[in-house]
């Protein structure tokens, strides 16, 4: 099994991400927790130490979201339960964003004023269209209606200068030139849409260790019927489907050096897996903070990944990105001569603080389901050939969140992610070939798998990865490569009784 917990320095760490001296002086990376007197670092050392006893479930391990977990029954609707420990007055709260977050934006203008200002450019109507049943999205299967996935558009630095600035945290990549840092595909009245997302399929078999082929569909994306004349020739397409939306606030309150512990830029203890942390700049502040959320982690917080589909996807102005006209690029004189919906009396913004504060709230108390069947044999049999095929070196099974959390809801958790939440290279098969601030073409974020395994009942599907490409959780796993591949090679060449007990685990996340 291998396993990858090393604690590196301040000091190394930030060389090894070319900090620049100010920098880290403005964020100090925490190499300890500084919640924790020295009798809870003990008990959270051993209460998160990766277990060697698979003849039973572990203590709480039922109870993946702590105790913000959500005991309710089983079905299409089990993602969208609020946190089981927030207050009665916070259930308001909770609400109140709920529907926020169902809300479909209209064009402006409109007599519904308070609900108008979407686009002009625009993914989605509203956060639950592509976040259905707060679920995951899926790639478009023949349908004209990609809703739930769309493309990122961001070409390199292409100067000593602009390289500073993504070396700085000042920008994490630079968008195109026409078509912006996201490729839309629906537009209000009387303005045309970018164009249309392509996607073409080539199936590639992979043969297991016992002779058995699986098919992987590998996928090759263009864009057609382009609107406002040519991309940019060094533009790259990052395909993307949208995140299931549960336990974000826990994974926020992670206290940051357990993310970091983890770190090994440099592979400096050879075991082929490095794991870098994504740092990047808050929405509204400007401050160094680590990354966490998004397929690179691009995001610090909730409110940095709210308020950034709010922009891009919807095309709706907050606070945090008030650019009335969403996406559009100064080339698209046509899009920024469109009305927009912000309303004096309402605030600056289309979605002035109250409504950002109330989708945040309610996006980070969407509670994780507790999990199934974790006594059954299978299931138990499973979990070891998850640890002992090294699938635990980035998906870390379990933390405890900080004492410090912003919500007393999040503090002090014990919960499952099974993230690391850094960085990885996955390899060619995976890899975008787009800059994405620390993270290069090749690298992701170790996706957590809680509740994964509901994935059919939540969004009727299975598609897994960042762009829905493997249609199941083998295909999934197939996929990994780069510093993933020994893992993934021992998944292959392992029995099928061990295949499939693995994939019975996975189901009961």
């Amino acid at each position: 099994m291998k396993r990858h917990i090393t604690a590196m320095t301040t000091a190394a760490l930030a060389a090894s991400l070319c900090f620049s001296a100010a920098l880290a002086a403005d964020w100090p990376l925490p190499d300890t927790r500084d919640d924790l007197d020295a009798g809870d670092k003990a008990r959270v050392e051993k209460v998160t130490e990766p277990t060697d006893d698979f003849s039973k479930a572990e203590r709480f391990e039922t109870m993946q979201g702590g105790a913000a977990t959500t005991k309710a029954t089983v079905n299409r609707d089990v993602f969208s339960k609020s946190s089981a420990n927030i207050t009665f007055a916070e259930e308001e709260t909770f609400k109140l964003g709920n529907a926020l977050f169902r809300k479909f934006w209209v064009s402006s203008p409109s007599s519904t004023q308070a609900s108008d200002g979407l686009g002009p450019l625009f993914n989605a109507r509203s956060c639950q269209s592509c976040h259905l049943k707060d679920g995951r999205g899926h790639p478009p299967e023949g349908d004209s209606d990609a809703t739930s996935m769309f493309l990122r558009l961001a070409r390199p630095a292409r100067t000593p200068e602009e390289q500073a600035r993504i070396d700085s945290y000042e920008t994490i990549n630079f968008p195109d030139e026409v078509y912006g840092g996201q490729f839309q595909d629906f537009a209000v009245p009387g303005l045309e849409a970018e164009g249309h997302m392509k996607i073409d399929y080539t199936e590639k078999p992979f043969v297991l260790g016992d002779g058995t082929v699986v098919s992987l569909r590998e996928p090759t994306y263009s864009v057609t019927d382009l609107a406002y004349g040519p991309m940019g020739a060094d533009t790259t397409l990052s395909p993307r489907i949208a995140n299931q939306m549960i336990g974000m606030g826990l994974i926020q309150a992670i206290h940051p050096a357990d993310i970091l512990s983890r770190a090994d830029p440099d592979d400096a203890d050879h075991d082929g897996i490095s794991g870098r942390p994504a740092i990047v700049s808050d929405h509204r502040t400007g401050e160094v903070k680590l990354g966490r959320f998004g397929w690179k982690a691009q995001n610090a917080s909730v409110r940095d990944q709210s308020s950034g589909a709010f922009s891009g996807d919807i095309g709706i102005s907050s606070p945090d990105a008030p650019n009335h006209w969403g996406d559009c690029s100064e080339t698209e004189s046509a899009c920024l001569d469109m009305p927009h919906g912000a309303q004096a009396r309402l605030g600056e913004t289309e979605a002035p603080d109250p409504v950002m504060e109330l989708v945040t709230f309610y996006s980070e108390n969407l509670a994780v389901p507790a999990r199934r069947d974790v006594d059954d044999p299978e299931v138990l049999r499973g979990k070891q050939v998850f640890y002992e095929a090294g699938c635990t070196a980035c998906h870390t099974p379990k933390y405890v969140t900080s004492r410090d959390a912003e919500n007393p809801a999040h503090r002090f958790q014990l919960i499952w992610p099974y993230s690391d939440f850094l960085l990885h290279d996955m390899g060619e098969g995976l890899a975008d070939h787009q800059q994405v601030g620390v993270a290069d073409g090749y690298e992701w974020r170790t996706a957590p798998l809680w509740g994964t395994g509901l994935t059919e009942v939540v969004s009727g599907h299975s598609f897994f990865l960042h762009d829905g490409r493997a249609r199941n959780r083998t295909e999934a796993i197939l996929w990994h490569g780069g510093e993933a591949e020994d893992a993934r090679d021992n998944f292959a060449n392992a029995s099928k009784e061990d295949r499939d007990a693995l994939i019975t685990f996975l189901e009961s996340l």
